[in-house]
């Protein structure tokens, strides 16, 4: 598939990687919708279209409406359904919220495709947060299944509607297991997305980074990666109905991680604490993903290492902190 002259639908397109992604398809000719909600706990925001708003479709709307969204299907060749509460404190606070934004809006879009659209073809952002803590490492798709909080419930569950649309009504759906994904455009003005952008975000402030328990392992993926992975997905036949785990180049502890953003930065503390009561609870220990099947099939890789990742995100933050404040 080529993207050129394509009408693609982007959910959550204002946000980290929906932005990033929406100026790649752009670059390859698309014609581009977003759709977000903007609302302030989420991580739509307007600075992450720079350079490109005047270039396509934005619609301020919640993919929690069903009306906007019947409307918004129809005439697309490609959803990249980006949009969701990605915040596992969240979730546990305020369930329902996340139940209607993870699961039953996933659910809501996809009737919008069965009945306005059936040909679209939809790539779904999941979570490795699905998983769990991991019986073994690297983990693979065949991994057990077993969220440790409502997130990850709610997570899994828009992930079987859109497999279930697939297997049952021919919604063309693929769907992508992100790891822990960083980059510029990403949310730092809290932990609600991600706990390197409330670091980046301390680095940059002057401020020591707090860094809990310290030897976890995890991995990223950059989020130019990530894109890449998005759109084999979506012009792969073979991509069709399958799962993919998305990695990183490398895995690293948490203090690694630490000392590399400090390192790329050029200054900087960080601080070793005892992981918070609250968060020991839902914490899935050490994680990193196994990502052959999309290697092999799809052959993607991760091809920007972490250290040069951390400079472009800093490099990214530094220029404009105050616009994601």
């Amino acid at each position: 598939m080529t993207f050129q002259g394509r009408n693609v639908l982007i959910t959550g397109g204002a946000g980290f990687i929906g932005s990033t992604l929406a100026a790649r398809l752009l670059s390859l000719g698309a014609r581009i919708t977003i759709a977000d909600s903007l609302i302030p706990e989420y991580g739509g925001n307007m600075a992450n279209l720079e350079g490109i708003r005047d270039r396509i479709d934005v619609n301020i709307t919640d993919v929690r409406d069903p009306h906007a969204m019947r409307y918004l299907v129809q005439g697309k060749d490609i959803l990249f359904n980006l949009a969701g509460q990605t915040s596992h404190m969240d979730s546990m606070a305020d369930p329902f919220t996340d139940l209607d934004i993870n699961a039953r809006a996933q659910l809501s879009i996809l009737e919008s495709c069965r009945k306005y659209n059936p040909g679209i073809r939809i790539v779904f952002a999941g979570t490795r947060q699905i998983y769990g803590k991991p019986d073994y490492l690297p983990v693979d798709e065949e991994h057990p299944i077993r969220p440790v909080d409502i997130n990850g419930i709610h997570k899994l569950a828009g992930e079987w509607y859109h497999l279930l649309y697939n297997s049952v009504y021919g919604i063309q759906s693929t769907v992508l297991r992100l790891t822990n994904t960083y980059g510029p455009r990403m949310r730092i003005k809290d932990a609600r997305q991600t706990f390197v952008g409330i670091w980046i975000r301390l680095l940059l402030e002057g401020k020591p980074i707090e860094v809990w328990g310290g030897e976890q392992l995890r991995d990223f993926t950059y989020v130019d990666d990530c894109v890449e992975a998005m759109l084999l997905a979506a012009s792969s036949p073979q991509a069709v109905g399958q799962v993919y785990n998305l990695g990183g180049d490398s895995v690293v502890s948490l203090r690694e991680l630490a000392e590399l953003l400090i390192q790329a930065h050029g200054s900087g503390e960080f601080i070793i604490r005892e992981f918070p009561e609250q968060r020991k609870k839902i914490d899935i220990g050490d994680y990193y993903s196994h990502d052959g099947r999309i290697r092999e099939e799809l052959g993607w890789k991760p091809v920007t290492p972490l250290s040069q990742g951390l400079e472009e995100t800093l490099k990214y933050f530094a220029a404009r902190l105050d616009e994601y404040l």
